[in-house]
Order: C-alpha cells, then structure tokens, then sequence
C-alpha cells in the first residue's frame, strides 16, 4: 500500500520512512513535506526513487493535501513546527501547521476513509514531579509549541467522536538520534563539542528527559498504525530519564572535551521541569524501547562526527543568525 508521510523530510518522519520500507518493503511512501530549515530531501537520500515519492508543499494547503492523499491507505502526520525556542519568538506559525495542518489532514483522511496516525510529544502534557504521564493524564501544555500540538491532539479526538473518524494519536519523549536538527539539545551540543564552542546549557540544567531515539520511536510508530485502536493515545516513552546537564556530560566524554566548554544561559521562559511517560498501553500491543541510552548516544555521536557533509550546511547561513541571537554568541 501507499503511505502518505506528512512532513516525512523531517528527523523522525524520514527515519520512519526508512523503517517502514524496511519493515514493509511492499509498500510505497509518499512525502508530503513544506521543505523548511528542517525539512530537507538530504534526510531521504539513499532510498530508492521508485518507492519513495517527494511532493513539496504545505499541509495547511487544502488543494494541496486533497491531491497528495489520493491513493494512499493511511496517513501519518509528522509535520510540525517542532522548537520551543522558536515558538516562543513565532508562535503563529506553530499554530498555523500544528492546529490547522491537522485539521486539513483530518479532513482528507475523512474524505477518503482512511487511518489517520497524529504524531504528538509529551510536552502536551505539562512538567511532573513524580510518577509518570498516562494517556488519560490531563494536558496542561506550557509553551506556544506545546499548546500547538495539544490544540492539533484535541481536533483529532474530536473527529473521532464526532464523525467516527479512523483517528489516533502517538505521544513521543524526547527524541535524539541521526538527521535532528542542530537546534535541539543533542545535535547542538555534539557539534559545537566536535568544534570546539561552548555547550550552552539553560538554567542549572537539572531538567529532566525521558530519552527515546528515533528508531525505537518509528518502531512504536507502526506498531500503533497497525494495532492501534481508533479514538487512543498511545505514549511512546525512552527507557531513562536523565538530566540535561548529565546528557552534556556524556556527550563531552563522547566526544573527548573538557566539562570547561559548558555555558550556564538563562532559562528558557516557561520551561517545564520533568517529563516521563508511562507507555503500558503501547506495550500491551507488543512494542518496547530497545535501544539503552548510552549506547543511542555513542552511535548518535559517531553518526554526527562522520557526517558533515549532512551538517555543514545547516549549520551555516540562518542557523548561526538563530543561534547568536538565541544563546548572545556566534559560532566558530
């Protein structure tokens, strides 16, 4: 069958591409993807032409959507504007793609009578600070970005109980993995760490994760599209917690730098302390974390240091524009 990949250029869309050709090598994939600073057909090269077909273009776009869905069995929608840092300077645009994209592939999914498969974060349901989110914890989103995903998770649960719509939605933990942009915590660090800058680190940096990476994420992904029963969350969580300062750490250990390169900034606005997900529900349909954190983290490392030709240009041009104005220095 044909998948249509919303956002599928992107870090986790585009490694869920590649696990599913490998899982269901049967199938074909369509991406639908805006090709933003984060989006990028680098992340799809390597597979096969015949089996994965780009389409640029919005999924706040109705014509657009319309056509891109045609033939296709199921959608998964990946595309979102993912980074707090950003939402928190443009918040409009995350509810443009994060509220109304959803709603435009909703409508699409409706219209053709298929599964639609919405990606969302553990960020939708606030900070913890004990225990573990379920799926029927309530959502207390703290940043503009978080709110966006929420606002996208509550139109999805309504198209179910409205229109029986064939609607679910998957709840991530902090991914890290090969391909993420440099503007997240892991790839940020790795790479100012391989060139020698400062790893910048908000507040005390005690804010804790629950750390997936992305394969174990994909993984979790298709088991919810294949099992998953319609109107659920599903929560997809790492198997550790660990705070920022200590997956700093490692990451200087990774990569043979001294601890002197970390740059206390001042704390991101409305930063959320704690997240962990309990995933029971997800694993009651036969899916589990496999990859331990450490070891995700050498091989991400790895990936980066034997990878610039992936990196180098992303880490020129706007990213540095973004980066000095975010964190008051400029890059080497």
């Amino acid at each position: 069958m044909t998948l249509l990949v919303a956002g599928g250029a992107g870090f986790i869309g585009s490694c869920y591409v590649r696990h599913r050709l490998q899982a269901h090598p049967e199938d074909d994939m369509r991406v639908l993807d805006k090709l933003t600073y984060a989006g990028r057909p680098e992340n799809l090269q390597g597979l096969p032409e015949e089996k994965v077909e780009l389409v640029e273009g919005d999924i706040s776009d109705l014509d657009t959507v319309a056509s891109a869905v045609q033939g296709c069995a199921a959608i998964v929608n990946f595309a979102a504007e993912s980074h707090v840092d950003r939402s928190i300077e443009s918040p409009g645009e995350f509810i443009e793609t994060d509220v109304f994209g959803a709603f435009v592939l909703l409508e699409a999914a409706r219209s053709q009578g298929i599964r639609h498969l919405q990606v969302s974060t553990d960020e939708v349901y606030g900070s913890i600070v004990s225990g573990s989110f379920t799926e029927d914890s309530p959502i207390r989103p703290s940043s503009p970005y978080s709110a966006s995903k929420a606002g996208g998770d509550l139109i999805v649960g309504a198209y179910h109980r409205t229109y029986g719509s064939d609607a679910l939605i998957v709840r991530g933990s902090n991914n890290y993995g090969p391909r993420q942009h440099p503007e997240k915590l892991i790839p940020l660090c790795i790479l100012n760490a391989l060139n020698g800058d400062p790893l910048p680190v908000y507040g005390d940096g005690m804010q804790v994760r629950n750390w997936i990476h992305v394969e174990d994420m994909c993984a979790g992904i298709d088991v919810v599209l294949e099992r998953g029963e319609a109107g659920l969350v599903y929560n997809l969580g790492g198997p550790e917690e660990l705070a920022n300062i200590d997956v700093v750490r490692n990451i200087l250990a990774f990569t043979g730098r001294d601890e002197s390169l970390i740059a206390h900034v001042t704390d991101r606005l409305g930063h959320d302390r704690r997240y962990s997900l309990s995933s029971e529900r997800a694993r009651a349909l036969g899916w589990g974390p496999r990859v331990r954190f450490e070891d995700g983290l050498r091989r991400t490392v790895e990936w980066y240091r034997e990878n610039e030709w992936w990196w180098g240009p992303v880490r020129s041009g706007e990213y540095r524009e973004y980066y000095e104005r975010r964190y008051g220095r400029a890059l080497r």
